[in-house]
């Protein structure tokens, strides 16, 4: 094998480093991970066993576990029994413990059994961010995205798509038995045969019937009408694609330097409700008085609208274009100009729609306007097939004409957003494949979000400060 590089053999003798310590250099971003823990109140953010049992087998201590993970998710490892093979092989993880090497199952447990304490440790970085004053600009893009779970679609139920199980299973049974008689009708050898196998098909399919009917009792039971058997938290949600049965990982993140501030797991699939939390939840998470946000047309509510504005952060969100009248190319609401002083609206003939009265509608005050002057109109084709054009205004939509404005003066405003959100959560799902969450129900889902999220956080700092730099800050 001439003009190839060589390798050594495999049984000449090497002068190796005899500490571990020489292993890893002063750059190496586990050095960060060891003084991280190693600066954290194990104890009062709320870790079991910090204080070792006074009988019994001795324990891992929790600062060892917590270790273990951050360092497993900062390099693609979220795997309980992956975590165990390194720890026996890989020589970061055996600087970083101490040649220590926890099996599958400790490992494991420990996640299930701190979840809360881990999410905290997770908040305790955007601390540490904070008093680094990497959040100076606090303007941050909210967004939300579909994390598969651990449970199938097969065993995701909805009351159509039990509905729908059902009746091919009835058609199913119909179809054995339609065989079964005209197998009667063949040689006695033959006819037993064919009349067993298709028996025990039909008996299994009864027993599927049954477990669907057990299903039906639960699915009426629940209030959102859904029912998942493997995951119970986990929803079926609408996506792009053909949909997704997981959960739905909202997230603030900062605009300079793409950090996240805030996330929050949820098994709701729509985005609407959660602008206000997400925004007063980032605006603690970064302790500053005021703040800025930008979100997607998935967030367009007018009352989570308000509900900011009353909070004192500011908000961009465009609005969803679902008029029926623009749709069918007719003069949309914008098209009408609102006075203030009159409490009238000017329409694009030129005509006056006066107050005529107001009503509740879902809960919000809404006043009508129209003109008396539309069957006149020579634009009236334009603008209305009924009998004349009336234009609802809820009582505080000055907010939202005044959040349009601002849309109009920032016009980068959502490909600032794109940029900022986007990246995140395509990283993140890139680390965890294509099965994204390994662990089940809400609880467990949070504190395996929190690792992903700690770790795509630290990599970003590193990446800011570089690996010395941060652990001189944290001991600082």
């Amino acid at each position: 094998m001439k003009r190839f590089v060589q390798g050594d053999s495999r049984t000449q003798s090497f002068l190796l480093p005899e500490a571990l310590d020489d292993y890893v250099t002063d750059t190496n971003p586990v050095r960060v991970v060891d003084v991280f823990v190693d600066e954290l109140d194990l104890q009062k953010l709320g870790f079991e066993g910090v204080e070792p049992a006074l009988t019994g087998r001795p324990s891992y201590h929790p600062e060892v576990m917590l270790k273990i993970y951050i360092y497993g998710y900062l390099n693609r490892i979220q795997s309980s029994r992956r975590l165990e093979r390194e720890s026996q092989r890989n020589v970061e993880l055996m600087w970083l413990t101490g040649r220590l090497a926890p099996d599958f199952k400790t490992i494991a447990r420990f996640r299930k059994d701190n979840g809360k304490a881990i999410r905290s440790v997770c908040r305790q970085f955007v601390m540490l961010c904070q008093r680094l004053d990497l959040f100076a600009e606090a303007f941050v893009a909210i967004d939300g995205s579909k994390f598969k779970a651990v449970n199938h679609r097969d065993r995701n139920f909805t009351s159509a798509k039990l509905e729908r199980r059902m009746r091919d299973i009835e058609s199913s049974i119909a179809r054995y038995l339609e065989a079964m008689d005209t197998a009667d009708r063949q040689e006695p050898a033959i006819a037993n045969a064919r009349t067993e196998r298709l028996q025990d098909k039909i008996a299994a399919l009864k027993e599927q019937m049954q477990s669907l009917k057990e299903i039906e009792v639960k699915l009426n039971e629940a209030p959102d009408r859904q029912v998942s058997l493997t995951d119970p938290d986990a929803r079926s949600m609408k996506t792009r694609g053909t949909g997704v049965v997981g959960y739905n990982v909202q997230t603030a993140v900062e605009t300079k330097h793409h950090l996240i501030v805030a996330h929050v797991v949820t098994n709701d699939g729509i985005d609407r409700d959660q602008l206000t939390s997400m925004a007063k939840l980032a605006r603690e998470e970064m302790g500053v008085d005021k703040l800025t946000a930008v979100a997607d047309r998935g967030y367009y509510k007018s009352e989570e609208i308000l509900a900011c504005h009353e909070a004192g952060i500011t908000v961009f969100v465009p609005k969803t274009v679902t008029s029926s009248a623009t749709a069918h190319g007719r003069f949309g609401k914008e098209d009408f100009i609102y006075n203030e002083k009159t409490n009238e609206y000017r329409c694009p003939a030129g005509e006056r729609l006066i107050w005529r009265f107001s009503t509740v509608e879902r809960g919000l005050k809404i006043s009508k306007y129209w003109s008396s002057n539309c069957q006149q109109c020579s634009l009236k084709g334009d603008c209305t097939p009924g009998p004349q054009r009336r234009v609802a205004r809820w009582e505080h939509e000055a907010v939202l004409d005044e959040m349009q404005v601002r849309l109009d003066h920032a016009p980068d405003m959502m490909r600032i957003r794109r940029q900022t959100v986007e990246h995140p959560f395509g990283t993140i799902k890139a680390w965890m494949g294509a099965t994204h969450f390994l662990t089940r129900t809400i609880e467990g889902v949070s504190t395996e979000m929190s690792l992903h999220v700690l770790a795509y956080n630290m990599k970003r700092v590193i990446k800011l400060l570089g690996s010395e730099a941060l652990t001189s800050a944290m001991r600082a």
